[in-house]
């Protein structure tokens, strides 16, 4: 089988724009956590796109985009000498889901999330619905058409369809959550902050079931308001069942979900309550391979021969925890 290996900030998603050293940092890490798992497998050829103003990469049959040439038609050219696709890309304005599309349409094998479920999941809004529809604890997330609750103590704003933590905003009270969504109405939505603890989960998930790899712990930094991920410790957290059964709610819910899924939750006094789902690699994937002898892009490319759905995998192992450090203030 021959992959095409997309990761949008690094692989020249921007080409011909302003390339941010962080974002493409965070890009440039999952990237390389992922071919370095898919080169190890007999019978793989792995290729992928570069932007040519990052060191080249040691994988061979690398293409980088042409003058003029946008991140689709970039991603065309790299589907037509591939059997399958690996597409990492933020949800923002659709980018994620049009590179599903792209790869069903041309009749190659998506090795991700299915495009209905990407476009669920991009909206925070529309994930909190459908989780809450499923009783499935969630921050309440509100948009400007929303009467915002008065509730006590600080809220957060940002964008609806943003990835990482970007122009999230902390803010005193409800009035001024309000007046922000009113100065972006369209974009933004507002939540109450919610004490606890700010965890992720690393699943891998097949058509309504998930296996849980590892609870991590997210290490949040706030400047002039703002907030951003500055570092995560991959596998830090025990689990003993809570998060593997929330797990099997959330593919349940959203059985779309397919390979691997990212989950930002807190985990409060009460249990774990969901901020947002990420159909995507996040950089927690950087370390499972480290914190857990395993090799995650493995497992995915398994769930092509297995029955759509089937509850037969084993129990995670305890393993280790690995530090991951972030230059980047929006980190994806």
């Amino acid at each position: 089988m021959r992959i095409f290996a997309f990761e949008f900030f690094s692989g020249g998603g921007l080409a011909g724009r302003p390339l941010p050293a962080s974002i493409a940092h965070a890009g440039d890490m999952m990237l390389g956590a992922l071919l370095e798992d898919l080169v190890e497998l007999p019978g793989i050829e792995v290729f992928a796109s570069r932007d040519p103003r990052l060191p080249p990469l040691a994988v061979s049959g690398v293409i980088v985009p042409r003058p003029g040439e946008d991140a689709i038609a970039l991603y065309r050219r790299g589907l037509a000498s591939a059997d399958a696709a690996w597409p990492t890309a933020p949800e923002t304005g659709g980018t994620l889901e049009r590179l599903a599309r792209e790869t069903l349409a041309s009749g190659k094998t998506l090795l991700g999330c299915r495009p209905d479920s990407i476009r669920l999941t991009a909206s925070k809004r529309a994930t909190a619905e459908a989780l809450r529809e499923a009783g499935i604890p969630v921050v309440p997330t509100f948009t400007f058409a929303d009467l915002l609750p008065p509730l006590p103590g600080l809220w957060i704003t940002k964008p609806d369809d943003g990835a990482g933590s970007e122009d999230t905003q902390l803010l005193p009270d409800w009035v001024a959550a309000r007046e922000r969504l009113a100065a972006d109405p369209e974009r933004l939505i507002a939540q109450p902050w919610v004490e606890g603890e700010p965890l992720s989960l690393s699943l891998v998930c097949d058509h309504g079931v998930a296996r849980l790899l590892s609870c991590n712990r997210q290490q949040i930094g706030i400047e002039d308001g703002r907030l951003s991920v500055e570092g995560l410790l991959v596998n830090a957290l025990p689990d003993e069942g809570n998060f593997a059964v929330l797990a099997g709610r959330l593919a349940e819910a959203i059985p779309g979900l397919w390979g691997y899924v990212g989950v930002d939750l807190v985990l409060t006094r009460d249990g774990p309550v969901i901020l947002e789902i990420n159909p995507r690699l996040t950089t927690s994937y950087c370390g499972l391979g480290r914190a857990l002898g395993i090799n995650t892009g493995a497992m995915v490319l398994s769930l092509l021969g297995r029955d759509p759905g089937t509850d037969d995998w084993p129990l995670r192992t305890t393993g280790t925890t690995v530090e991951i450090l972030l230059e980047a203030s929006n980190s994806i």
